[in-house]
């Protein structure tokens, strides 16, 4: 995937999480790197938990829901850490 691509896939897999888990969102910037760290981490789950061939591959429905999941598994993570509350 291109770079891109890679940013309209974590713009709105960012926000799309923002959305879900509850609470301040990160800002336009914030969103997009939530949402690129959430890819490259639902791309691994993807990739190496369910052996999902190529789970990144352009700006597709697969792609977007992958990167939602792993933005959101992100966004946990970041409030479980910084201990903030929705």
């Amino acid at each position: 995937m291109n770079l891109l691509s890679w940013i309209i896939v974590g713009l709105l897999a960012g926000w799309l999480a923002g959305l879900v888990v509850k609470g301040g969102g990160y800002g336009c910037f914030g969103d997009i790197v939530v949402g690129v760290i959430g890819g490259l981490l639902g791309g691994f789950l993807a990739s190496y938990i369910f052996h999902i061939g190529d789970p990144m591959s352009g700006i597709n429905l697969q792609s977007i829901l992958i990167a939602f999941v792993g933005a959101v598994i992100f966004v946990f993570l970041l409030r479980l850490i910084s201990g903030r509350k929705a």
